[in-house]
Parts: structure tokens; C-alpha cells; sequence
């Protein structure tokens, strides 16, 4: 089902994204003179407004006035699946291009904080709105746009041409590094979720400037960090706000498969057990995993369910010997752990969310980011952050 504004136009979207603060005033005149629809394509799969869930396809040739309807409304579409392999119209297995959704559009606009004459890389052109919308605040001219795969970059290209406004320099290739010849930049903004800052966009951006990407750890939970550029090729700064993008394709987790863990052993290996009055639901929020990412790295987890309603949560480690297993029971209160490997990753689990609630459950913007020649590292508390 979409979520429909009052009015299915951009008149109605205006006023949804400025009545939730998301679409401030000094930006409204460049919300109107690029209209989203321009930047559509004719198939798209709408989303949900606080999910990663996609409704059905929505085709303009044949429902006019749903597209419409989803094309004005505050959620996300998608746009490709499977880095272009999929045909049809039903889901594909993972989405791999979209328009974002107009509120986080504008919200991390308002997090670049960029002014006209101001020199921005984007990186993930998608649809090319975002593009067009930097375009008509700070001038084409000085607008470079970084898409890795061809077939997007050309959509956007297309609809570019058909909004009959300048261009920004379009550039085909990979993202990561960023693209020098047009820097440095002032700012630098990404529409596709990383796990880790690109040396390149700190080197290409100049002291005092922004960098504003979605982040997230391999646990999951992601969120939007806003970097100041210092000397030396550092950047720091904390988080804005929840955020659920695409990932940078070249930083898309690789791992091995669940039985490789297991080293060809049945469950439960070699495996010690306990028990936890921890709930595994407890720790499935976005913002809990976001907390345990950044407190227990480089773990991720995945949920095997089974047909009575209980489940069995995994974490596994990415030194690829270390993982654990929570068995959850409808109205249990105790729960049985299995853990092997050189990490006790329930263990460290369970500090981690214990420090969280200790701390009183703080939000997003709990927490930081430093990046530079050392690596990145979390900040827990906004002090000392730019």
C-alpha cells in the first residue's frame, strides 16, 4: 500500500516534507524547479517510509495515476535490482539502484550545508535528482556526479536532458575514488551507504569541508555522519540521523557461507553453551545493532526461523573462526547460548548492549566518527567532535 500525500503532485509533496521539517524554506525553490517526477523512471518498486521492504511494481503505462501518487509521496523507490541482472516484474533478490526518499534527501542537504558557488561531489548518481537539485543551488558547473554502474549513470543522463536544465559533469567509474580532476571540492555527499570512508574523499576535499554519507557497520543499523575535513587528511564528526541506503557495491560484505563456520560439523560443533536472560528480539532494533556494531567489530548476524515462531539468532565474526547461537522461544525468558571461536561473541554482545542501556539508551546522536591515515574510529559522546 503507497503513502499517499494529500495532493498527488509536488504541491502535496511540498507540503508533507516541509510540515515535517525536512524540506526547509530556503530550499523549496529548488524542490520546485526540479520536479522528482522528471527523474522517474516508468517501472519502480515503491517502498515503505521507516523500512527496506518494497511494495509491487508500479507501471506508469498501465496505472498512471499510482505512480504519480508514489513518485509524490515520502518514500523511497527502487529502481534496479541485482546490478541490472533482473527482468520481470516481480521483486528482485536485492535492490542495487533507487530514488531516495525526498525527507532524507533534503535532510542530508541540509546536513551538507552547501551554498551557491560551492564546488560538490556526489557519489552514487542514481536517478540524477540529487544531481539536479545540487545543480540548481551551487551552479552546474561546479557539480561532478560519480556513478559505477553505466546503465544508471545513462537513466540519469537521460533524465537530465528531459528536465532541460545544465548539466553537471557526469562521470562513469568508482566511486571510492572519488574523481580529482574536478576537486577539491567543498563538499562531498554520498547516496549509497559505506563502512568505510574513502581515503580519496577526505584528500580531494579542503580544509573546513564537509563530507556527509550514510555509515554503517557490518552488524547493521547505519546512520548519517557529517565529517569536518581538518589538516593531515583527517575528517571527524558525529551522526545526524537514522538512515537505511544501498551499500557501496565495492564494500558489500563478503563472508563465507553459514556451514563453513561450523567447519562441516553439525550444530553444535564445538560450541559452549549457557543460557542468557538477554532476549535475541531485544537486540534487533536498527538503533540497537548500529550500538553493537560499533561497540563489537566486526560481527555481523543472520535469523534462521522455524515454523513454531521461534528463531535462532547467528552472529559470526569476520575473522571467519568466531560464532554464536541464540535460540529464541515465544515467551521464554531464558535463552540457550552456544559460542565457539577465538571471540565469545554473545559475550560481547551482551556488553555491548548492557553499556547502551547503562548509558541511558542515547539516539544516533550519541555518537561520532574520526577518519584518517590511521583508520576510522567511533566516538562514544560528542565531545570533541566537529
Amino acid at each position: 500500500m503507497i503513502t499517499r500525500t494529500e495532493e498527488a503532485g509536488p504541491a502535496g509533496l511540498a507540503s508533507a516534507l516541509s510540515a515535517s521539517g525536512a524540506l526547509r524554506p530556503d530550499w523549496l525553490p529548488t524542490f520546485e524547479a526540479v520536479p522528482r517526477g522528471l527523474f522517474v523512471p516508468d517501472r519502480i518498486w515503491p517502498g515503505i517510509p521507516d523500512g527496506t521492504r518494497q511494495n509491487p511494481l508500479v507501471d506508469r503505462a498501465t496505472d498512471p495515476d499510482a505512480w504519480l501518487a508514489a513518485v509524490y509521496s515520502d518514500i523511497p523507490l527502487t529502481t534496479q535490482w541485482d546490478d541490472g541482472l533482473h527482468v520481470g516484474d516481480a521483486v528482485g533478490t536485492r535492490p542495487s539502484s533507487s530514488g531516495s526518499q525526498p525527507g532524507m534527501v533534503f535532510t542530508m542537504l541540509a546536513d551538507l550545508d552547501v551554498e551557491k558557488g560551492h564546488r560538490v561531489l556526489e557519489i552514487g548518481t542514481g536517478t540524477g535528482w540529487n544531481a539536479a537539485l545540487l545543480s540548481h543551488r551551487v551552479g552546474a558547473e561546479h557539480v561532478v556526479s560519480v556513478e559505477y554502474d553505466p546503465g544508471v549513470a545513462e537513466g540519469a543522463a537521460a533524465h537530465l536532458r528531459r528536465a532541460g536544465r545544465p548539466a553537471p559533469t557526469l562521470v562513469v567509474g568508482d566511486g571510492r575514488k572519488g574523481y580529482g580532476d574536478g576537486g577539491p571540492y567543498d563538499r562531498v555527499i554520498a547516496t549509497c551507504s559505506v563502512g568505510e570512508i574513502p581515503h580519496a574523499w577526505i584528500e580531494q576535499t579542503v580544509t573546513g569541508g564537509v563530507i556527509v554519507a550514510p555509515w554503517g557497520t557490518p552488524y547493521g543499523g547505519e546512520a548519517i555522519v557529517r565529517l569536518t575535513v581538518g589538516q593531515d587528511c583527517t575528517a571527524s564528526g558525529h551522526f545526524t540521523r537514522s538512515s537505511a541506503f544501498m551499500r557501496l557495491r565495492q564494500q558489500r560484505p563478503d563472508l563465507p557461507p553459514h556451514d563453513a563456520y561450523l567447519g562441516g560439523r553439525a550444530w553444535p560443533a564445538d560450541g559452549v553453551r549457557r543460557t542468557t536472560a538477554l532476549s535475541p528480539t531485544a537486540v534487533g532494533g536498527w538503533l540497537e545493532q548500529f550500538v553493537i556494531g560499533l561497540r563489537v567489530p566486526g560481527a555481523l548476524w543472520s535469523v534462521e526461523r522455524y515454523d513454531d515462531g521461534s528463531y535462532t539468532l547467528w552472529t559470526y565474526g569476520t575473522d571467519r573462526e568466531s560464532w554464536a547461537s541464540v535460540d529464541h522461544e515465544p515467551g521464554a525468558r531464558e535463552f540457550e547460548v552456544v559460542q565457539s571461536g577465538p571471540r565469545r561473541l554473545w559475550d560481547e554482545t551482551e556488553a555491548a548492549y548492557d553499556w547502551w542501556v547503562s548509558e541511558g539508551r542515547p539516539g544516533f546522536g550519541h555518537f561520532g566518527l574520526t577518519v584518517g591515515p590511521g583508520g576510522q574510529f567511533p566516538v562514544f559522546g560528542r565531545e570533541g567532535l566537529g
